[in-house]
């Protein structure tokens, strides 16, 4: 998804703790106010556990 960048996925994972789990995260960045694109990539994420930021990232954009 072209409109997602990954400063907007952070912003909406503020205040996460890691490590977390995806469905948490997607539910964290949904209350946060993401939009659909950032949460649709977190949920498609094929990780179900995150470490923190960097894994994250490394999990949404690696796979473009």
């Amino acid at each position: 998804m072209a409109d997602v960048n990954p400063i907007e996925v952070q912003k909406a994972l503020k205040g996460a703790e890691y490590p977390a789990k995806r469905d948490d995260l997607v539910q964290l960045a949904k209350r946060n106010g993401a939009g659909e694109e950032i949460t649709q990539e977190l949920a498609s994420s094929s990780k179900d556990r995150f470490n923190g930021p960097d894994d994250v990232q490394k999990s949404v954009f690696g796979r473009r």
